[in-house]
């Protein structure tokens, strides 16, 4: 018999991290689970973490070269075999209810996709210092259905809002493998976005309980860190295929959502392409960049002052955090007001 819920969990590199993950599945009180560890292709002693656990609901696969942690998940997605799959980042934890929380809501909404609130917590921190949803300044008292305009509308790069992108849904996998859904190996970081745009194109019932029951963990080193550049070129590529489908096509108020969200991403890489390379000391790029962007200084000056904090912070208050996700939504609520 098949087991009620499938957690996958991509590991790269998080020998720190990943046993608090696992225990923190295996001391669920919902006990009809599987769980499926893809290392991928780690240099640490992550492997040996994972297989230091004896449980026969856990299962370990090892990639034997780094594929990225989309290509991770989708390994994992086929060879799970629950009724509902979630997702747990190595470096993060689940409450111990949170997966029977979770699927009974699922259950008496009729759900394709359910996500809860996450706490954010800094590395090193033992009590979270917020939830998404309390940095979003979103008004959600009880669980309500999560339409696709308003997924993107409330999830737009550098901007406050809700930003359910970095939420981390259970979804039917009935439903996934009916709709052929994986997630987007071209998309090496900020897959979960992509792979709920995929789902609510056709169609997903997607729930929002207000209840935090995930812990997601801001560290140095995690791939927000990476390449801003690559990822936002990465994230309008992705875009741009989905506003060529017919179906994205007839809704006229999807088109302006991901309409707007693409002209803050080339916003962002027009100004990161002068960045990137000053930073690395490419000082003639950087001024061929300038000549095609007219409007960076004016945008850098805009920036400045949190440019500024961001160092203060960093370098002075050693505030390690300051360029994580959760920080910037932080920040960026703070400075619209």
């Amino acid at each position: 018999m098949n087991p009620k819920v499938s957690v996958i969990i991509p590991a790269y590199n998080t020998e720190a991290y990943l046993a608090k993950a696992i225990e923190s599945v295996l001391e669920q009180t919902l006990t009809d689970i599987e769980v499926i560890i893809v290392d991928d292709a780690s240099s640490d002693k992550t492997v040996e973490v994972a297989k230091s656990f004896t449980d026969p609901r856990l299962k370990v696969i090892v990639n034997q070269q780094n594929l990225g942690a989309a290509a991770a998940r989708n390994r994992a997605l086929r060879a799970a075999q629950g009724e509902w799959i979630a997702v747990l980042d190595s470096d993060d934890w689940y409450a111990p209810e949170r997966l029977s929380k979770l699927v009974s809501l699922a259950n008496e909404k009729n759900a394709d996709m359910i996500a809860d609130d996450l706490y954010l917590i800094n590395d090193g921190e033992t009590s979270p210092w917020s939830t998404l949803i309390q940095e979003s300044e979103e008004s959600i008292d009880k669980i309500f259905q999560i339409d696709i305009v308003y997924f993107v509308e409330t999830d737009v790069y550098g901007q406050p809002g809700l930003h359910l992108g970095i939420s981390k849904p259970l979804f039917k996998r009935e439903f996934l493998v009916k709709h052929g859904i994986e997630y987007d190996d071209a998309i090496r970081m900020g897959q979960d976005f992509w792979i709920d745009m995929k789902c609510l194109i056709k169609g997903a019932r997607f729930f929002l309980e207000p209840k935090p029951y995930y812990f997601y963990r801001s560290r140095p080193g995690s791939l927000v860190h990476k390449s801003q550049l690559s990822r936002l070129n990465q994230y309008l590529n992705a875009s741009n295929s989905f506003m060529q489908q017919e179906v994205v096509k007839k809704n006229p108020a999807l088109m302006r959502a991901l309409s707007y969200n693409n002209s803050v991403y080339k916003k962002h890489i027009a100004y990161l392409q002068v960045v990137e390379p000053l930073k690395e000391g490419k000082w003639l790029k950087a001024l061929t960049e300038m000549g095609k962007n007219p409007y960076f200084f004016y945008d850098f000056i805009s920036r400045l002052n949190n440019i500024i904090e961001r160092r203060i912070q960093y370098y002075i208050m050693g505030n390690k955090s300051v360029f994580d996700i959760s920080y910037n939504i932080h920040r960026e609520r703070k400075t619209s007001n």
